[in-house]
């Protein structure tokens, strides 16, 4: 149990880490940000679900190996929700507004709740890692 909860946590790690500072870098690099702006935007909410379904499974495969580090992906996962029912949808209509005061301080916050996941992952792996 202890190296499928490491696996599915670094699946985690290593998506986010790719969609953040791969996928999102290229789209902006090779199109028109008029272009890249609404691919992003429809590529969200499956990222989203992807954090949320891999959070969700670490969270019960760690759960029999090392307490913090479910409690941990199981904050990784409740914060997604929230950035996917909540934010996401809030920057989406910033953004639609024009507002984009509103929308540089949301973006950030998002930005700031995905690299906290990034960083929460990690450190789990490396737990996850010793127990095993």
């Amino acid at each position: 149990m202890t190296e499928l909860a490491l696996l599915i946590t670094a699946l985690l790690f290593g998506g986010m880490v790719l969609y953040s500072f791969g996928f999102a870098a290229f789209l902006f690099t090779s199109l028109p940000a008029d272009t890249a702006s609404p691919l992003l935007r429809k590529a969200f909410p499956h990222f989203y679900l992807f954090v949320l379904s891999c959070s969700l499974i670490a969270t019960g495969l760690a759960i029999g190996v090392d307490h913090l580090s479910a409690a941990i992906l199981c904050a990784v996962f409740l914060t997604t929700v929230y950035a996917r029912q909540i934010l996401m949808p809030a920057i989406n209509a910033a953004t639609d507004d024009g507002n984009k005061s509103r929308f540089k301080k949301l973006h950030w916050f998002s930005v700031l709740i995905t690299l906290s996941h990034i960083v929460a992952a990690a450190w789990c792996i490396v737990r996850l890692a010793h127990a095993a």
